[in-house]
């Protein structure tokens, strides 16, 4: 059972996160055999995702509007913005955290092997809106691998004479964590931010 249109299906479906040769051709086969209406109301949807959503003028989250809901939002607060890496890490503060301040997206993080610097990442207009705006605290919420924390520090760098409050989010033993199930460095920075008890 091959065809060109099916192994074409089947390639398409690989472009997912985490989806190999055999996720991809049961995929393929399920929506074919069981659900092809499933299977074209994803087409279409998939199609109109990919050409209506765009980034947001300020912020760079995703959204179908010049602006997204966030930015948007009257009630946030201007005072604090938070540099995340990515849009999921803003539903993940928006889920969890309580955070009421204003995002900003990198879609990124530093990594000149894949060709992303400053530039590609929006630093430049980064730095325009901290300045353009009355932001009094600067959070940076990038992860904490190695290009993470090269992200933050590039960030502070080029903040170090403006007068804004820098902070990063804190990083080391997960609440209800054993010392012994911890990595290396995770128990490192751990130990090295470690506060008054």
């Amino acid at each position: 059972m091959s065809s060109d249109l099916l192994n074409a299906l089947i390639d398409g479906l690989r472009v997912l996160p985490s989806v190999g040769p055999r996720s991809a051709r049961r995929m393929a086969l399920h929506l074919l055999q069981s659900n092809r209406k499933g299977g074209l109301n994803l087409a279409e949807v998939l199609s109109q995702s990919m050409t209506q959503i765009k980034n947001c003028q300020s912020c760079r989250n995703f959204t179908e509007q010049a602006l997204c809901s966030i930015c948007n939002d009257s009630s946030r607060d201007e005072t604090q913005l938070c540099v995340v890496e990515n849009p999921a890490d803003v539903d993940s503060l928006e889920l969890t955290s309580g955070y009421t301040g204003r995002y900003f997206v990198l879609m990124g993080r530093l990594s000149p092997l894949d060709g992303l610097g400053p530039y590609e990442l929006g630093m430049d207009k980064l730095f325009e809106l901290i300045r353009s705006q009355s932001v009094k605290e600067l959070i940076i919420a990038t992860g904490t691998s190695v290009e993470g924390d090269a992200t933050a520090q590039y960030i502070s760098d080029q903040l170090v004479n403006d007068d804004i409050a820098i902070t990063r989010l804190a990083s080391g033993i997960p609440s209800g964590g054993d010392l012994e199930a911890l990595s290396g460095n995770t128990l490192k920075t751990a130990f090295a931010n470690r506060q008054p008890f």
